[in-house]
């Protein structure tokens, strides 16, 4: 019953699997920023600081929502813990026979049942009924701090991306490389979180593509609206 192991895999995973999306966020999110504001101007200066401010506040965003977001899941899951820890005080065997029974409904008999719910419980208690019972591992608990980190950060890694393809070539070539240097990096993300998720590679490169193809174009199309009109 010991599941610590498989635990710690998938909780990296799943953290892994976060930093990708984040960092493509930042890839699509900046990319589709800094081609709208050159489809309006030239100004290296202008695409710098509106890419600059493009990162920061996303970044920033990203951060503060999974703080929230993960102390939020962190409050509910010490919540259910305590109220757990509160019945086995109150009332071992009645969660005796509810862990019992919840392993019997995990396909053990009824005696194998009995018998590893004693030997869990003996061991620790707690823990065995927030693996069992409410699918927490007391030694897992997330901590919003590092998902806020973690989000800033592959947010930040992504954006970097596209502005450094927009201010760094020539006048000339500036849309080209950034499309196509955000073109890789969405593929390259596609297929990375395809392969942490084991799910099929092309839809997800696919969906990724395009989605930035996307959002490059519109945005691209707008700023050039507005430049032409003088805004």
């Amino acid at each position: 019953m010991d599941e610590s192991g498989n635990g710690t895999l998938g909780t990296r995973l799943n953290w892994l699997r976060a930093g990708v999306l984040g960092a493509n966020d930042g890839i699509v999110s900046t990319a589709g920023l800094v081609v709208g504001v050159a489809g309006a101007t030239s100004s290296a200066n202008t695409l710098l600081t509106a890419g600059l401010a493009g990162l920061l506040a996303g970044s920033l965003s990203m951060a503060c929502g999974e703080y929230v977001s993960v102390s939020t899941q962190r409050d509910s899951e010490q919540a259910a813990l305590a109220y757990e820890e509160r019945e086995l005080t109150e009332q071992p065997e009645e969660e005796l026979a509810e862990l019992t029974g919840l392993l019997v409904d995990r396909g053990l008999t009824p005696e194998m049942a009995g018998e590893v719910a004693e030997q869990l419980t003996a061991r620790d208690a707690l823990t065995a009924h927030a693996r069992v019972e409410l699918g927490i591992d007391p030694e897992q608990i997330v901590n919003p701090w590092h998902a806020a980190w973690a989000s800033f950060l592959s947010f930040t890694v992504g954006a970097v991306l596209p502005l450094l393809a927009i201010v760094l070539p020539p006048v000339t070539l500036r849309v080209p490389v950034t499309v196509l240097a955000v073109l890789g990096a969405l593929v390259l993300t596609g297929w990375t979180g395809a392969r942490l998720g084991q799910s099929p590679v092309r839809p997800s490169v696919l969906r990724n593509v395009l989605g930035g193809g996307l959002a490059m174009a519109v945005t691209y199309a707008v700023g050039a609206l507005l430049g032409a009109a003088g805004v």
